[in-house]
């Protein structure tokens, strides 16, 4: 990506702000409300989560046995409540405190990049470091605020690696981790961050073609 001129970096831009605002309100109340939906109604019984029993015994889980809810039929998605001690998908489970500081960490990296190293006119980056920034905040609230990872969507559910292959961690479903919005966001914000830095590539390679041309002319 082209270092921006420091007329046209987004610090600077209200607008761009305001956008950057709206999409991480917009993306991070998706993810809480979804979770509290999830948790007052998936198991049949709202599931109270104690912060403090959380926290104090790692083998603590206060949701009951509940069957899935169908939420696509046909195997494609269902509704099952788990409790992550992780990241993304379950990925380093009981590393609560280093996860917070990560996460601290890239928030702060990412409003650097979003005002100093883009442009204004860089619609596409600024919606994606948005939804990056919406889902670290949803998984960082429920750390905080919760002491683990709300999650209850699962694709795939029941569907079975071919030819009798596993996991290295073992099971052999297609999908088996649970997630939830926040981890849905943080990888459509990096698609898009990358969407960006493809095409910025390929722009800046007509620029220098045409400078090359331009001068083979002259």
């Amino acid at each position: 990506m082209n270092r921006p001129n420091p007329d046209q970096r987004t610090w600077s831009s209200p607008g761009c702000w305001l956008l950057l605002l709206v999409v991480i309100a917009v993306g991070l109340t998706a993810d809480l409300v979804s979770k509290q939906w999830a948790f007052h109604s998936v198991a049949g019984t709202p599931v109270v989560v104690s912060r403090h029993a959380l926290v104090e015994n790692p083998g603590f889980n206060p949701i009951p046995p509940h069957q899935s809810v169908v939420a696509i039929p046909g195997r494609l998605l269902n509704f099952h409540l788990v409790l992550n001690s992780g990241a993304v998908f379950g990925i380093g489970s009981e590393q609560r405190g280093f996860f917070i500081g990560f996460t601290l960490i890239a928030i702060i990296v990412a409003v650097y990049i979003f005002g100093w190293q883009t442009r204004r006119s860089s619609l596409m980056a600024h919606i994606g470091i948005g939804l990056v920034m919406a889902g670290a905040l949803g998984n960082l609230w429920d750390r905080l605020m919760i002491g683990r990872v709300r999650d209850f969507l699962h694709m795939f559910p029941g569907r079975q690696l071919p030819f009798g292959l596993q996991w290295p961690g073992g099971g052999s479903e297609i999908f088996p981790w649970i997630f939830n919005i926040a981890d849905m966001l943080l990888l459509l914000g990096m698609g898009i961050l990358l969407i960006h830095l493809h095409l910025a590539d390929r722009r800046e390679q007509r620029q220098q073609a045409s400078i090359k041309a331009a001068e083979s002319e002259s």
